[in-house]
């Protein structure tokens, strides 16, 4: 059923679809998919062209945007917007700890994610392009991970889309998990060194918290085994345009007195679990180092192997001596899975996926290097998620890719910059800057 309500100047319309889970078996199963439409609300009757969006992550549905919000106000003047909810992920069908186990054990399960990375999604859209679009091309927006799912439609479905702009997220088209956390660690380091210099106070407040973790198990309200490990984990928070400040007010109010001594504050777990839980966006931990696989590699828990290379982010050996605590930024380690009660699960289906040997190529290097898609790419100068030497390497590899390379925001420039980052690329795409 479809319907069709109001928000501040804006029509929304709940869009489901129907898709195979496997599209090279389309008559096997499917699976379900949501989007919500968008149109300016004094465009409504117009005939206009289509933008579909791609949420970073992986794991995460697409914003649940009120009115005009960030870049959509820019997007409305002059297209109906399709806000999709990628397979897995928002009111598309779920795949969580409570759904999974309808697969059957570990193995079922991660046979079924494998199904959920870059390509499929792009298999979707162009599934459900015909229905929306009655065949024509559409442009496409791709923040973050959304932006690598974008080189992979520029590398498998071309002819699909009239233009694709990409903020933050271009890939490297032949690196393994290892060369993208080699390159992480390193640029994690500097945000940490730069929140400091902004905040020294919170250099001991830190130490103050991972000491404590250290010295005995705290356990939050909602199950979560918060270790010294997962306390440096907010680090996450380092790659957007404010998550230096929420940083620091989360550590100032970390601790109060007790008649036991000092503990951590309710107020301070409360927002620590919010921060740390999977519960909203498993996918996110479960095929976050698979989005890299393209060979017979195995990922292998990437980013757990490649910190040991980086040990000045171990909290036992920093707090042996005086250094400053680093935090960790946009990686998965095999712990989570214990700490998480949401993860515990899944903890053996994400053994097999960290296994896994079969991952097909995402990206196409010879259709990219004769590509004829408009295509304008914000690059951001410092982004701790994605790398830039990697962004700029395949922006050379893509022909007639223009780039907006700047260091006035974070990896959330396309939400922080409002419509100005839009508006600049897709002037770009037209040749109109």
């Amino acid at each position: 059923m479809t319907v069709s309500y109001r928000q501040p100047g804006v029509i929304l319309t709940d869009r489901h679809f129907t898709v195979p889970l496997d599209h090279d078996a389309p008559k096997g199963e499917t699976i379900e998919l949501y989007a919500r439409e968008v149109v300016a609300g004094d465009k409504a009757h117009q005939e206009l062209p289509w933008l579909v969006y791609l949420q970073g992550g992986p794991g995460f549905g697409a914003n649940r945007f009120v009115g005009k919000g960030a870049w959509l106000g820019r997007a409305l003047k002059e297209y109906r917007v399709l806000l999709l909810d990628q397979r897995g992920t928002g009111h598309s069908t779920p795949a969580n700890r409570q759904t999974l186990p309808l697969r059957g054990g570990p193995a079922e399960q991660a046979d079924y994610l494998a199904h959920f990375r870059a390509d499929s999604i792009v298999r979707d859209c162009e599934a459900i392009r015909r229905e929306v679009t009655g065949g024509a091309p559409w442009t496409v927006l791709g923040q973050s991970f959304g932006g690598f799912c974008t080189v992979n439609y520029l590398s498998t479905a071309p002819e699909g889309l009239t233009a694709a702009v990409i903020t933050g997220g271009l890939p490297s088209l032949d690196a393994h998990a290892d060369d993208v956390y080699r390159a992480a660690y390193p640029r994690i380091e500097r945000k940490v060194g730069a929140h400091y210099a902004r905040y020294p106070q919170d250099v001991e407040r830190a130490r103050r918290i991972a000491d404590h973790l250290l010295a005995g198990d705290v356990v939050l309200p909602n199950g979560y085994r918060l270790t010294a490990e997962a306390f440096q984990s907010l680090g996450i928070l380092l790659g957007g345009s404010e998550g230096s400040h929420r940083l620091h007010y989360l550590l100032e109010d970390a601790f109060v007195h007790t008649p036991q001594g000092p503990a951590l504050s309710d107020a301070f777990q409360e927002e620590v679990q919010g921060l740390l839980s999977y519960a909203s966006h498993p996918l996110y931990a479960l095929v976050h180092e698979a989005i890299y696989g393209q060979d017979t590699r195995p990922t292998a828990w990437s980013a757990e192997r490649v910190r040991a290379e980086f040990p000045q982010f171990d909290a036992a050996k920093t707090l042996a001596g005086d250094g400053p605590l680093l935090f960790t930024g946009e990686t998965i380690h095999p712990w989570m899975f214990d700490c998480d009660p949401v993860l515990r699960p899944l903890r053996e289906t994400a053994e097999l996926l960290a296994a896994r040997t079969d991952w097909k190529p995402l990206y196409d290097p010879a259709l990219l290097a004769a590509n004829e898609v408009p295509v304008a790419a914000a690059v951001y100068h410092d982004d701790m998620y994605v790398d830039t030497a990697h962004s700029l390497a395949t922006a050379r590899a893509v022909r007639g890719l223009r780039t907006w390379v700047t260091d006035e925001f974070e990896h959330d420039g396309v939400r922080a910059g409002g419509p100005r980052v839009l508006d600049r690329l897709l002037a770009l795409t037209r040749d109109e800057a």
